[in-house]
């Protein structure tokens, strides 16, 4: 389930106990074997960073820094800073899976953070990268056979964990709230509002021979189908497939909507429109013209592309292009999230296609990630009843603070974007 795919020499952790099982989470139950130096340079830079922000840091339950803010608290200090000097952010991610630190307000310490990402290492040190960041295991890039264990990995969990957290859509997006606070019984609609915008954009409607690339559980599809629609959708996920099909034929739309286990890049055929919600982000960078292509080569004359994608600022995009994050350990396996800037570029060098409209609404994500997170956290018993350990449930709550966390400092953003062919002008 969690299976890293990079080991680092390790020895038994002081401050995990016997409930973290190490067939399942090798390196959170030990302690990487960082050098002296490493820790102790890792130690200075986080202390630094940490006393000028709006945060209070605690460290073994006597030391404070920071100017104020919400409480970080720092349980085992020297693990804490061990992991980070051997691994970076992803020593951060496992020193929480493995309980060395904690906060009460999780979303409020790493919004801070995420806030300040840019200049938390010095400059001269972000230079160095390339000298400790760890690069991407050639096993999660996203070729053909890749793509299929990286989506594996996180969509294959079991339908039942995400039915848990999510509302009755199914809908694992961000959903588009008419205000805020938004509240839970406000989410099917607001899911149904973002997936309407969608197919608008798309100008689906009735005989529209429509591709979804990235089914889900399959919403998306029986409202186009609704609309009239002709709908061919692909997934690598099985569990997905098999439960989209069993909820497109419930609503009455099995004869409008063909749902296959099939990679993008084999799809044929031409169609009137494209629509793809949030899957771009697991294609990984290197096959982002490959992917652009694809889209051009199956949008017939006339056609409208729609998409949903998560983006971040361009500067950090290719600043951590090449660096493995904790997220693609554990989370998402190959992905890379674009910037609009590389969306433009790739697009104009590789295709004919170009963005035509682009709209943001970041806090919208902000607020969906609320509602999964608390949920989530309300549902721990049935998480534990599927079989699901302490371990994945304090990974999979990170997760979703963290990922809250950026949209909430503005880090991340999560666009609408329409993309049309631009047709060539005639003598």
């Amino acid at each position: 389930m969690t299976a890293s795919t990079f080991r680092t020499p390790a020895v038994p952790s002081l401050a995990t106990g016997p409930g973290i099982d190490p067939a399942r989470w090798p390196d959170v139950v030990t302690r990487p074997r960082a050098s002296r130096l490493r820790t102790a340079v890792a130690e200075r830079i986080v202390r630094r960073a940490l006393a000028r922000l709006p945060l209070r840091v605690r460290f073994g339950g006597r030391e404070d820094v920071g100017l104020g803010g919400p409480l970080m608290d720092v349980h085992d200090p020297d693990a804490f800073f061990r992991r980070i000097g051997a691994a970076g952010l992803i020593g951060f991610g496992e020193s929480y899976m493995a309980g060395e630190w904690d906060a009460p307000d999780p979303v409020g310490v790493l919004t801070v953070l995420a806030g300040e990402v840019a200049t938390l290492v010095p400059r001269p040190l972000q230079r160095l990268r390339g000298l400790w960041a760890r690069r991407h295991p050639e096993a999660q890039t996203g070729t053909r056979e890749g793509a299929r264990t990286n989506i594996s990995h996180h969509y294959d969990l079991s339908n039942d964990l995400f039915a848990l957290f999510l509302d009755e859509t199914l809908s694992y997006s961000s959903a588009l709230f008419r205000g805020f606070p938004a509240e839970p019984a406000l989410l099917p609609a607001a899911q149904h509002r973002k997936i309407d915008r969608l197919l608008d954009l798309a100008a689906v409607g009735p005989g529209t021979r429509l591709l979804e690339i990235g089914t889900g559980w399959g919403e998306l599809a029986i409202r186009a189908a609704a609309r009239g629609a002709h709908v061919v959708s692909v997934t690598l996920s099985r569990e997905q497939r098999d439960l989209a099909l069993r909820r497109i034929a419930a609503a009455g739309h099995a004869d409008r909507v063909d749902v296959r286990l099939c990679d993008y890049r084999d799809v044929g055929g031409s169609y009137d429109a494209i629509v793809s919600v949030e899957m771009i982000e697991a294609v990984g960078a290197e096959f982002w013209p490959v992917y652009f292509r694809t889209l051009d080569r199956l949008l017939g004359p006339g056609g409208r592309i729609a998409l949903q994608a998560i983006t971040m600022p361009d500067d950090r995009m290719r600043a951590g292009r090449s660096t493995f994050t904790w997220i693609q350990k554990y989370i998402f396996p190959g992905g890379q999230l674009p910037s609009t800037e590389a969306i433009d570029r790739v697009t104009a060098d590789r295709t004919g296609l170009r963005v035509e409209r682009s709209d943001g609404f970041g806090t919208h994500y902000a607020e969906t990630l609320r509602l999964w997170r608390e949920r989530f956290i309300e549902e721990a018993e049935a998480v534990d009843a599927l079989g699901f350990d302490a371990t994945f449930r304090r990974m999979w709550t990170l997760y979703l603070a963290y990922s809250e966390a950026g949209f909430r400092s503005g880090y991340l953003d999560v666009r609408q974007l329409l993309l049309t062919r631009q047709e060539q002008e005639t003598a």
